[in-house]
């Protein structure tokens, strides 16, 4: 439960892939008549993306939380199905930036979907549609013009039938209505409810293809990265809005530990902008610090299938989120 005051010194991060696809290994066999492709979903900040890919593959690949922009690369997430490969990618919420991060983030989300197969936009039921999604809606048409797009509302169990319906027949006319064709799917991530549905109208929309992974796959994000996202999802829990823009984390070293048979040793550091803000992390006598280490050491245990200990260190990258140097070496 260490933390140094010391100046941070961030190592290189590989760049992300240019498009959807480049990420993935292609060619592997596939019965005639399959399907594969990617789907992106797009959305305002908050509105379920992330919710809506782990229940569609099947496992927790992209982290939540109560905030807005919590997503901050795009995520693949792979669907098997007998008669297709359905890659998800997740992306962070498309908004109007306040920080050079969130430019930057605009930029991934907008390269993201103008090479997907089919875009599905996410609206939630209890929430009205609005200038922001408008918006959204003109930057897919004008990055990908030709690409199919989805209508998706969710969160279906957070609104009543009426307030489902009403949202159903807005969505529908945002989209071009009866003249365009437009598909409107409810869901419901958190419930399981018409997930099959959304896939089968997603599956009907995607090229005839090979599988670009294998069926063991769920996600071609590496440990280390997920590792990462665990232990930002843990520190952005029971936050509302005093610091989730100005947490960034790095891991450090993996290795097997040397002193305890069987625990692998995880060494990572969280990156806040301000001195003050280490002490909303750590709470009251430490206590929301020390939930911090439990809850991402149970999610990393969860993921490597073995025991772990975590040194969980904080630093400060002072106004980060607008440095192009240090947003460069934090892999932005």
């Amino acid at each position: 439960m260490s933390e140094s005051p010391e100046s941070p010194d961030f190592p290189e991060f590989p760049e992300l892939p240019e498009d959807a696809a480049a990420a993935a290994p292609v060619d592997f066999s596939a019965p005639e008549g399959f399907r594969s492709g990617f789907v992106s979903f797009v959305g305002r900040p908050n509105t379920g993306k992330s919710t809506l890919t782990n229940a569609l593959v099947g496992q927790k690949i992209a982290i939540t939380a109560d905030q807005p922009e919590t997503t901050r690369h795009p995520i693949r997430g792979i669907v098997h199905r007998e008669d297709a490969q359905v890659i998800v990618v997740d992306t962070p919420g498309l908004h109007r930036p306040r920080t050079l991060l969130g430019e930057r983030l605009n930029e991934v989300v907008k390269e993201t979907y103008a090479d997907v197969d089919v875009i599905g936009l996410c609206i939630p039921a209890d929430e009205k549609i609005g200038p922001g999604d408008r918006w959204i809606l003109d930057a897919v048409r004008a990055s990908a013009p030709k690409t199919p797009v989805v209508g998706i509302v969710t969160k279906l169990d957070k609104a009543s039938k009426d307030q489902v319906g009403a949202q159903l027949m807005a969505l529908h006319e945002l989209l071009g209505g009866v003249e365009a064709n437009a598909e409107v799917i409810p869901v419901s991530a958190k419930e399981q409810v018409q997930l099959d549905v959304l896939l089968d109208v997603i599956t009907g929309l995607l090229p005839e293809g090979p599988k670009f992974y294998p069926d063991d796959h769920v996600t071609d994000d590496d440990r280390d990265t997920r590792m990462s996202e665990l232990i930002r999802e843990a520190a952005l829990s029971g936050l509302k809005d005093e610091l989730p823009h100005s947490v960034a984390v790095q891991i450090d070293e993996v290795f097997p530990s040397e002193e305890r048979e069987g625990v692998l040793e995880v060494h990572a550091v969280i990156f806040l902008e301000r001195e003050g803000q280490k002490r909303i992390l750590r709470g009251k006598d430490n206590r929301r610090w020390g939930r911090i280490i439990y809850n991402a050491r149970q999610s990393i245990i969860d993921l490597v299938g073995q025991n772990v200990y975590l040194d969980l260190r904080m630093k400060v990258a002072k106004n980060w989120q607008s440095d192009p140097k240090q947003l460069g070496k934090l892999g932005f």
